[in-house]
Protein backbone atom coordinates (compact mmCIF):
# COMPACT_ATOMS: atom_id res chain seq x y z
CA UNK A 1 0.00 0.00 0.00
CA UNK A 2 1.23 3.50 -0.83
CA UNK A 3 2.00 5.62 2.24
CA UNK A 4 0.50 9.08 1.90
CA UNK A 5 1.53 10.25 5.37
CA UNK A 6 5.18 9.42 5.87
CA UNK A 7 5.61 7.85 9.29
CA UNK A 8 8.99 8.29 10.91
CA UNK A 9 10.71 8.55 14.25
CA UNK A 10 12.43 11.71 13.04
CA UNK A 11 11.34 15.02 14.60
CA UNK A 12 10.41 16.16 11.10
CA UNK A 13 8.38 13.79 9.00
CA UNK A 14 8.93 13.17 5.32
CA UNK A 15 7.01 15.01 2.63
CA UNK A 16 3.32 14.21 2.42
CA UNK A 17 1.74 13.72 -0.99
CA UNK A 18 -0.14 16.67 -2.51
CA UNK A 19 -3.90 16.95 -2.09
CA UNK A 20 -4.30 16.36 -5.81
CA UNK A 21 -2.19 13.19 -5.65
CA UNK A 22 -4.01 11.92 -2.59
CA UNK A 23 -7.40 12.59 -4.17
CA UNK A 24 -6.45 10.68 -7.32
CA UNK A 25 -5.18 7.78 -5.22
CA UNK A 26 -8.44 7.68 -3.28
CA UNK A 27 -10.51 7.81 -6.46
CA UNK A 28 -8.37 5.06 -7.99
CA UNK A 29 -8.73 3.02 -4.78
CA UNK A 30 -4.96 2.83 -4.35
CA UNK A 31 -5.70 3.63 -0.72
CA UNK A 32 -8.93 3.69 1.25
CA UNK A 33 -10.12 6.76 3.09
CA UNK A 34 -10.08 4.72 6.30
CA UNK A 35 -6.44 3.67 5.88
CA UNK A 36 -5.43 7.21 4.93
CA UNK A 37 -7.27 8.69 7.91
CA UNK A 38 -5.67 6.22 10.31
CA UNK A 39 -2.21 7.14 8.96
CA UNK A 40 -3.03 10.84 9.29
CA UNK A 41 -4.32 10.52 12.83
CA UNK A 42 -1.19 8.66 13.92
CA UNK A 43 0.94 11.35 12.28
CA UNK A 44 -1.12 14.04 14.02
CA UNK A 45 -0.52 12.37 17.38
CA UNK A 46 3.22 12.30 16.62
CA UNK A 47 3.21 16.01 15.71
CA UNK A 48 1.36 16.78 18.91
CA UNK A 49 4.01 15.04 20.98
CA UNK A 50 6.88 16.65 19.07
CA UNK A 51 5.76 20.24 18.44
CA UNK A 52 2.34 20.65 20.13
CA UNK A 53 0.53 21.27 16.85
CA UNK A 54 -2.97 20.15 17.89
CA UNK A 55 -5.47 21.31 20.46
CA UNK A 56 -7.71 18.32 19.77
CA UNK A 57 -7.46 15.20 17.59
CA UNK A 58 -10.79 13.55 16.83
CA UNK A 59 -10.33 9.84 16.12
CA UNK A 60 -13.96 8.75 16.37
CA UNK A 61 -15.56 11.36 14.09
CA UNK A 62 -12.69 11.16 11.60
CA UNK A 63 -12.92 7.40 11.21
CA UNK A 64 -16.72 7.55 10.96
CA UNK A 65 -16.39 10.13 8.18
CA UNK A 66 -13.71 8.02 6.47
CA UNK A 67 -16.04 5.03 6.42
CA UNK A 68 -18.69 7.18 4.76
CA UNK A 69 -16.13 8.38 2.20
CA UNK A 70 -15.19 4.80 1.35
CA UNK A 71 -18.86 3.97 0.87
CA UNK A 72 -19.27 6.93 -1.47
CA UNK A 73 -16.22 5.99 -3.52
CA UNK A 74 -17.57 2.46 -3.83
CA UNK A 75 -21.04 3.53 -4.98
CA UNK A 76 -19.92 6.39 -7.24
CA UNK A 77 -21.22 9.33 -5.17
CA UNK A 78 -17.86 10.82 -4.12
CA UNK A 79 -17.85 14.57 -3.53
CA UNK A 80 -15.15 17.08 -4.66
CA UNK A 81 -12.91 16.65 -1.57
CA UNK A 82 -14.03 13.18 -0.61
CA UNK A 83 -11.82 11.59 2.04
CA UNK A 84 -9.16 14.33 2.13
CA UNK A 85 -7.83 14.98 5.68
CA UNK A 86 -7.91 18.67 6.66
CA UNK A 87 -7.18 20.49 9.91
CA UNK A 88 -9.16 23.40 11.34
CA UNK A 89 -7.76 26.14 13.56
CA UNK A 90 -9.08 26.13 17.12
CA UNK A 91 -10.51 29.61 16.54
CA UNK A 92 -13.11 28.16 14.14
CA UNK A 93 -16.31 26.51 15.37
CA UNK A 94 -16.78 22.78 14.83
CA UNK A 95 -20.07 21.30 15.93
CA UNK A 96 -19.73 18.93 18.87
CA UNK A 97 -15.91 19.12 18.72
CA UNK A 98 -14.01 20.93 21.47
CA UNK A 99 -13.26 24.50 20.41
CA UNK A 100 -11.67 26.65 23.11
CA UNK A 101 -10.18 29.45 20.97
CA UNK A 102 -6.82 28.87 22.63
CA UNK A 103 -8.18 30.03 26.00
CA UNK A 104 -8.92 28.45 29.35
CA UNK A 105 -12.03 30.63 29.41
CA UNK A 106 -13.63 28.31 26.86
CA UNK A 107 -12.16 25.00 27.95
CA UNK A 108 -14.62 22.22 27.14
CA UNK A 109 -16.70 24.47 24.87
CA UNK A 110 -18.52 22.58 22.11
CA UNK A 111 -20.21 24.82 19.54
CA UNK A 112 -23.81 24.09 18.53
CA UNK A 113 -23.04 24.60 14.84
CA UNK A 114 -20.18 24.44 12.39
CA UNK A 115 -18.59 27.60 11.03
CA UNK A 116 -19.53 28.24 7.40
CA UNK A 117 -16.05 27.25 6.17
CA UNK A 118 -16.23 23.96 8.10
CA UNK A 119 -19.69 23.19 6.74
CA UNK A 120 -18.47 23.87 3.20
CA UNK A 121 -15.55 21.49 3.62
CA UNK A 122 -17.70 18.77 5.17
CA UNK A 123 -20.31 19.10 2.45
CA UNK A 124 -17.52 18.55 -0.09
CA UNK A 125 -16.41 15.38 1.67
CA UNK A 126 -13.31 16.59 3.51
CA UNK A 127 -12.46 14.88 6.80
CA UNK A 128 -11.74 17.19 9.75
CA UNK A 129 -9.16 15.26 11.76
CA UNK A 130 -8.77 17.80 14.54
CA UNK A 131 -8.22 21.35 15.73
CA UNK A 132 -4.82 23.00 15.50
CA UNK A 133 -3.41 25.31 18.14
CA UNK A 134 -3.77 29.08 18.13
CA UNK A 135 -2.53 32.02 20.13
CA UNK A 136 -5.27 32.90 22.64
CA UNK A 137 -8.17 34.34 20.62
CA UNK A 138 -5.71 34.67 17.69
CA UNK A 139 -4.26 37.75 19.40
CA UNK A 140 -0.58 37.09 18.85
CA UNK A 141 2.03 35.90 16.37
CA UNK A 142 3.91 33.24 18.35
CA UNK A 143 1.27 30.57 19.20
CA UNK A 144 2.70 30.56 22.71
CA UNK A 145 0.47 29.40 25.55
CA UNK A 146 1.15 29.11 29.26
CA UNK A 147 -1.79 26.80 30.01
CA UNK A 148 -1.56 24.60 26.90
CA UNK A 149 2.15 24.77 26.10
CA UNK A 150 3.95 26.55 23.28
CA UNK A 151 3.69 25.30 19.72
CA UNK A 152 7.13 24.90 18.17
CA UNK A 153 8.55 25.17 14.68
CA UNK A 154 9.24 21.68 13.23
CA UNK A 155 12.17 23.07 11.23
CA UNK A 156 13.85 24.12 14.48
CA UNK A 157 11.95 23.37 17.71
CA UNK A 158 13.85 26.12 19.54
CA UNK A 159 11.98 28.66 17.38
CA UNK A 160 8.40 29.82 17.03
CA UNK A 161 6.18 28.62 14.19
CA UNK A 162 4.59 32.05 13.87
CA UNK A 163 0.95 32.71 14.55
CA UNK A 164 -1.71 32.85 15.26
CA UNK A 165 -2.37 29.87 12.96
CA UNK A 166 0.88 28.33 14.18
CA UNK A 167 -0.59 24.91 14.91
CA UNK A 168 -1.77 24.46 11.34
CA UNK A 169 1.65 25.42 9.98
CA UNK A 170 3.43 23.17 12.47
CA UNK A 171 1.22 20.20 11.60
CA UNK A 172 1.82 20.62 7.88
CA UNK A 173 5.55 21.32 8.17
CA UNK A 174 5.94 18.29 10.43
CA UNK A 175 4.29 16.11 7.82
CA UNK A 176 1.07 15.20 9.60
CA UNK A 177 -1.26 16.66 6.97
CA UNK A 178 -1.07 18.40 3.62
CA UNK A 179 -3.41 21.34 4.20
CA UNK A 180 -5.30 23.23 6.87
CA UNK A 181 -7.66 26.14 7.45
CA UNK A 182 -6.71 29.12 9.59
CA UNK A 183 -7.65 32.74 10.11
CA UNK A 184 -5.68 35.83 9.12
CA UNK A 185 -6.34 39.21 10.74
CA UNK A 186 -2.88 40.74 10.39
CA UNK A 187 -0.89 37.92 8.82
CA UNK A 188 -1.93 34.94 10.94
CA UNK A 189 -1.89 32.52 8.00
CA UNK A 190 0.95 34.03 5.97
CA UNK A 191 3.35 34.54 8.90
CA UNK A 192 3.38 30.91 10.11
CA UNK A 193 3.51 29.73 6.50
CA UNK A 194 6.56 31.93 5.97
CA UNK A 195 8.36 30.81 9.13
CA UNK A 196 7.65 27.11 8.49
CA UNK A 197 8.46 27.06 4.77
CA UNK A 198 4.87 26.61 3.57
CA UNK A 199 2.25 28.34 1.44
CA UNK A 200 -0.32 30.58 3.14
CA UNK A 201 -3.19 32.25 1.27
CA UNK A 202 -5.43 35.08 2.46
CA UNK A 203 -8.21 35.76 -0.06
CA UNK A 204 -10.00 39.03 -0.65
CA UNK A 205 -11.80 40.32 2.43
CA UNK A 206 -15.20 38.58 2.57
CA UNK A 207 -14.47 35.99 -0.12
CA UNK A 208 -14.59 33.19 2.49
CA UNK A 209 -17.23 33.56 5.19
CA UNK A 210 -16.01 34.28 8.72
CA UNK A 211 -19.32 33.28 10.34
CA UNK A 212 -18.49 30.85 13.11
CA UNK A 213 -14.93 32.17 13.49
CA UNK A 214 -14.28 33.84 16.85
CA UNK A 215 -13.81 37.47 15.80
CA UNK A 216 -10.64 39.37 16.57
CA UNK A 217 -11.26 42.39 14.37
CA UNK A 218 -14.32 41.89 12.15
CA UNK A 219 -13.27 44.45 9.55
CA UNK A 220 -9.83 42.81 9.16
CA UNK A 221 -10.60 39.12 9.78
CA UNK A 222 -10.12 36.68 6.90
CA UNK A 223 -10.36 32.90 6.65
CA UNK A 224 -7.18 31.57 5.05
CA UNK A 225 -5.69 28.35 3.71
CA UNK A 226 -2.30 26.69 4.29
CA UNK A 227 -0.61 23.96 2.28
CA UNK A 228 2.75 22.47 1.43
CA UNK A 229 2.67 23.97 -2.05
CA UNK A 230 0.53 26.39 -4.03
CA UNK A 231 -1.34 23.56 -5.73
CA UNK A 232 -2.67 22.35 -2.37
CA UNK A 233 -4.15 25.77 -1.63
CA UNK A 234 -5.39 26.10 -5.21
CA UNK A 235 -7.05 22.69 -4.97
CA UNK A 236 -9.02 23.81 -1.93
CA UNK A 237 -9.58 27.30 -3.31
CA UNK A 238 -11.22 26.04 -6.48
CA UNK A 239 -13.84 24.29 -4.36
CA UNK A 240 -14.24 27.21 -1.94
CA UNK A 241 -15.15 30.04 -4.33
CA UNK A 242 -11.59 31.13 -5.21
CA UNK A 243 -11.63 29.68 -8.70
CA UNK A 244 -8.66 29.91 -11.03
CA UNK A 245 -9.65 31.63 -14.31
CA UNK A 246 -10.10 29.53 -17.43
CA UNK A 247 -7.42 31.48 -19.26
CA UNK A 248 -4.64 33.68 -18.00
CA UNK A 249 -1.43 35.00 -19.50
CA UNK A 250 1.10 35.04 -16.65
CA UNK A 251 3.98 35.84 -18.99
CA UNK A 252 2.46 39.29 -19.58
CA UNK A 253 1.96 40.05 -15.90
CA UNK A 254 3.77 43.06 -14.49
CA UNK A 255 5.17 42.67 -10.99
CA UNK A 256 5.74 45.64 -8.72
CA UNK A 257 8.72 44.98 -6.47
CA UNK A 258 8.60 46.35 -2.90
CA UNK A 259 11.87 45.50 -1.18
CA UNK A 260 11.03 46.85 2.26
CA UNK A 261 8.37 48.48 4.37
CA UNK A 262 9.77 51.14 6.67
CA UNK A 263 10.87 51.22 9.37
CA UNK A 264 11.71 47.50 9.29
CA UNK A 265 14.29 46.64 6.64
CA UNK A 266 14.62 42.91 5.90
CA UNK A 267 17.49 40.99 7.47
CA UNK A 268 20.19 39.62 5.18
CA UNK A 269 18.85 36.07 5.32
CA UNK A 270 15.58 37.40 3.88
CA UNK A 271 16.84 40.21 1.62
CA UNK A 272 19.38 38.07 -0.26
CA UNK A 273 16.98 35.20 -1.08
CA UNK A 274 14.32 37.74 -2.02
CA UNK A 275 16.70 39.56 -4.38
CA UNK A 276 17.69 36.24 -5.95
CA UNK A 277 14.01 35.40 -6.47
CA UNK A 278 13.40 38.77 -8.14
CA UNK A 279 16.32 38.17 -10.51
CA UNK A 280 14.79 34.85 -11.52
CA UNK A 281 11.36 36.37 -11.98
CA UNK A 282 12.78 39.16 -14.14
CA UNK A 283 13.70 36.56 -16.77
CA UNK A 284 10.02 35.82 -17.35
CA UNK A 285 8.03 38.78 -16.10
CA UNK A 286 8.28 42.54 -16.27
CA UNK A 287 9.53 43.45 -12.77
CA UNK A 288 9.13 47.11 -11.86
CA UNK A 289 10.81 48.60 -8.79
CA UNK A 290 8.02 50.53 -7.09
CA UNK A 291 8.70 53.73 -5.22
CA UNK A 292 6.74 52.92 -2.08
CA UNK A 293 8.11 55.84 -0.05
CA UNK A 294 5.34 57.05 2.22
CA UNK A 295 2.84 54.44 1.00
CA UNK A 296 2.81 52.45 4.25
CA UNK A 297 3.48 55.32 6.65
CA UNK A 298 1.28 55.09 9.73
CA UNK A 299 -0.70 52.12 8.49
CA UNK A 300 0.57 49.67 11.11
CA UNK A 301 -0.45 52.11 13.86
CA UNK A 302 -3.89 52.48 12.26
CA UNK A 303 -4.22 48.71 11.99
CA UNK A 304 -3.24 48.27 15.65
CA UNK A 305 -5.84 50.80 16.78
CA UNK A 306 -8.60 49.17 14.74
CA UNK A 307 -7.77 45.70 16.05
CA UNK A 308 -7.49 46.92 19.64
CA UNK A 309 -10.85 48.70 19.58
CA UNK A 310 -12.76 46.07 17.61
CA UNK A 311 -11.17 43.29 19.64
CA UNK A 312 -12.19 45.05 22.83
CA UNK A 313 -15.78 45.42 21.67
CA UNK A 314 -15.99 41.72 20.79
CA UNK A 315 -14.67 40.54 24.14
CA UNK A 316 -16.51 43.06 26.29
CA UNK A 317 -19.85 42.07 24.77
CA UNK A 318 -19.17 38.36 25.39
CA UNK A 319 -17.65 38.33 28.87
CA UNK A 320 -17.66 40.36 32.04
CA UNK A 321 -14.47 42.07 33.14
CA UNK A 322 -14.30 39.71 36.12
CA UNK A 323 -14.30 36.68 33.82
CA UNK A 324 -11.73 38.29 31.56
CA UNK A 325 -9.23 39.03 34.33
CA UNK A 326 -9.64 35.61 35.95
CA UNK A 327 -9.76 33.40 32.83
CA UNK A 328 -7.74 35.17 30.11
CA UNK A 329 -3.96 35.17 29.79
CA UNK A 330 -2.19 38.25 31.14
CA UNK A 331 -1.12 39.25 27.62
CA UNK A 332 -4.74 39.40 26.44
CA UNK A 333 -5.92 41.14 29.61
CA UNK A 334 -3.24 43.80 29.08
CA UNK A 335 -4.50 44.45 25.55
CA UNK A 336 -8.08 44.71 26.75
CA UNK A 337 -7.06 47.11 29.50
CA UNK A 338 -5.59 49.34 26.78
CA UNK A 339 -8.75 48.88 24.70
CA UNK A 340 -10.83 50.28 27.58
CA UNK A 341 -8.80 53.50 27.39
CA UNK A 342 -9.36 53.99 23.64
CA UNK A 343 -12.04 56.36 22.42
CA UNK A 344 -14.10 56.73 19.26
CA UNK A 345 -11.89 59.53 17.95
CA UNK A 346 -8.93 57.15 17.73
CA UNK A 347 -11.07 54.66 15.84
CA UNK A 348 -12.34 57.30 13.41
CA UNK A 349 -8.79 58.53 12.76
CA UNK A 350 -7.60 54.97 12.15
CA UNK A 351 -10.44 54.28 9.71
CA UNK A 352 -9.71 57.50 7.83
CA UNK A 353 -6.07 56.46 7.55
CA UNK A 354 -7.30 53.11 6.28
CA UNK A 355 -9.36 54.75 3.55
CA UNK A 356 -6.42 56.87 2.41
CA UNK A 357 -4.14 53.84 2.35
CA UNK A 358 -6.56 51.76 0.26
CA UNK A 359 -6.79 54.56 -2.29
CA UNK A 360 -3.01 54.94 -2.35
CA UNK A 361 -2.52 51.19 -2.74
CA UNK A 362 -4.84 51.13 -5.74
CA UNK A 363 -2.88 54.03 -7.21
CA UNK A 364 0.44 52.26 -6.57
CA UNK A 365 -0.84 49.18 -8.42
CA UNK A 366 -2.19 51.17 -11.36
CA UNK A 367 0.66 50.07 -13.62
CA UNK A 368 1.20 46.54 -12.23
CA UNK A 369 -1.01 43.50 -11.72
CA UNK A 370 0.74 42.20 -8.60
CA UNK A 371 3.04 43.34 -5.82
CA UNK A 372 5.89 41.12 -4.65
CA UNK A 373 7.63 41.72 -1.34
CA UNK A 374 8.99 39.70 1.58
CA UNK A 375 6.33 38.10 3.76
CA UNK A 376 8.32 38.72 6.94
CA UNK A 377 11.53 40.73 7.39
CA UNK A 378 13.21 37.94 9.37
CA UNK A 379 13.25 34.19 9.71
CA UNK A 380 11.66 32.43 12.69
CA UNK A 381 12.65 34.07 16.02
CA UNK A 382 13.60 31.97 19.04
CA UNK A 383 10.95 30.85 21.51
CA UNK A 384 10.17 33.27 24.34
CA UNK A 385 11.61 36.23 22.46
CA UNK A 386 9.72 39.47 23.14
CA UNK A 387 11.85 41.89 21.12
CA UNK A 388 14.12 41.59 18.13
CA UNK A 389 16.86 43.58 16.38
CA UNK A 390 16.90 43.68 12.58
CA UNK A 391 19.71 45.87 11.27
CA UNK A 392 19.28 49.29 12.86
CA UNK A 393 15.68 48.60 13.87
CA UNK A 394 14.61 47.28 17.26
CA UNK A 395 11.09 46.43 18.30
CA UNK A 396 8.63 43.73 19.28
CA UNK A 397 8.43 40.40 17.49
CA UNK A 398 4.79 41.21 16.80
CA UNK A 399 5.60 44.42 14.92
CA UNK A 400 8.49 42.82 13.08
CA UNK A 401 6.44 39.89 11.79
CA UNK A 402 3.29 41.87 10.98
CA UNK A 403 4.73 44.97 9.32
CA UNK A 404 4.76 43.34 5.89
CA UNK A 405 1.45 41.47 6.18
CA UNK A 406 -1.01 43.62 8.17
CA UNK A 407 -1.36 46.36 5.50
CA UNK A 408 -3.13 43.91 3.20
CA UNK A 409 -5.62 42.94 5.90
CA UNK A 410 -6.56 46.53 6.52
CA UNK A 411 -6.88 46.99 2.73
CA UNK A 412 -8.65 43.65 2.16
CA UNK A 413 -6.42 42.77 -0.81
CA UNK A 414 -5.73 39.05 -1.45
CA UNK A 415 -2.19 37.91 -0.66
CA UNK A 416 -0.24 34.67 -0.68
CA UNK A 417 3.09 33.69 0.87
CA UNK A 418 5.33 31.15 -0.84
CA UNK A 419 8.70 29.87 0.40
CA UNK A 420 11.89 30.71 -1.45
CA UNK A 421 15.23 28.87 -1.22
CA UNK A 422 17.11 29.73 1.95
CA UNK A 423 20.72 30.80 2.30
CA UNK A 424 23.18 28.04 3.18
CA UNK A 425 20.36 25.62 4.03
CA UNK A 426 19.18 27.93 6.80
CA UNK A 427 15.65 28.71 7.88
CA UNK A 428 13.28 29.58 5.04
CA UNK A 429 12.50 33.02 3.76
CA UNK A 430 9.28 33.77 1.90
CA UNK A 431 7.93 35.91 -0.87
CA UNK A 432 4.51 37.54 -0.66
CA UNK A 433 2.39 38.21 -3.73
CA UNK A 434 -0.48 40.69 -3.51
CA UNK A 435 -3.30 41.14 -6.03
CA UNK A 436 -6.19 43.54 -6.42
CA UNK A 437 -9.44 42.71 -4.60
CA UNK A 438 -11.41 40.02 -6.39
CA UNK A 439 -8.44 38.61 -8.29
CA UNK A 440 -8.11 35.59 -5.99
CA UNK A 441 -8.13 32.93 -8.69
CA UNK A 442 -5.64 34.83 -10.83
CA UNK A 443 -3.41 35.28 -7.77
CA UNK A 444 -3.35 31.54 -7.13
CA UNK A 445 -2.52 30.96 -10.79
CA UNK A 446 0.38 33.42 -10.88
CA UNK A 447 1.62 32.14 -7.51
CA UNK A 448 1.93 28.67 -9.02
CA UNK A 449 4.01 30.09 -11.87
CA UNK A 450 6.19 32.12 -9.50
CA UNK A 451 6.66 29.14 -7.21
CA UNK A 452 8.07 27.08 -10.09
CA UNK A 453 10.43 29.87 -11.12
CA UNK A 454 11.84 30.98 -7.78
CA UNK A 455 12.28 27.50 -6.37
CA UNK A 456 14.16 26.27 -9.44
CA UNK A 457 16.82 23.82 -8.31
CA UNK A 458 16.54 25.02 -4.71
CA UNK A 459 19.76 27.06 -4.67
CA UNK A 460 20.37 30.75 -4.12
CA UNK A 461 22.03 32.67 -6.91
CA UNK A 462 24.94 34.97 -6.20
Amino acid sequence: MVSYCIESSSPIMGKVASLRHIHRALAGREITATALTEQTLRAAEASQRAVNAFANIDWDSSLTAASESDRRYDNGTARPLEGLPITIKDLIDTKDMDTCYGSLAYLGHRPAADADIVRSLLDCGAIIIGKTTTHEFAWGVTTASEPFGDTRNPLDPTRIPGGSSGGAAAAIAYGAVTAGVGSDTGGSVRIPAALCGLVGFKPTLGRLSTRGVFPLSPTCDHVGLLGRQVDDVLYLGNVLNCQTPESHAPSSARLGVVREIAPVSPAADVALPFDAAVRRLARKFSCVELDSAGLFDGIFAAFSSIVLIEGGIEHFRRNSWDRIVTSYRAETVNRLERARDMDMRAYVCAQRARGRFIASLHDAMHSVEYLILPTCPCTAPALNTASIDIGNWSGTVREALMTYTAPFNIAGFPAISIPIPAMDKGLPASLQIVARPGDDGALLHIAQQIEAIVCGDGTIEN
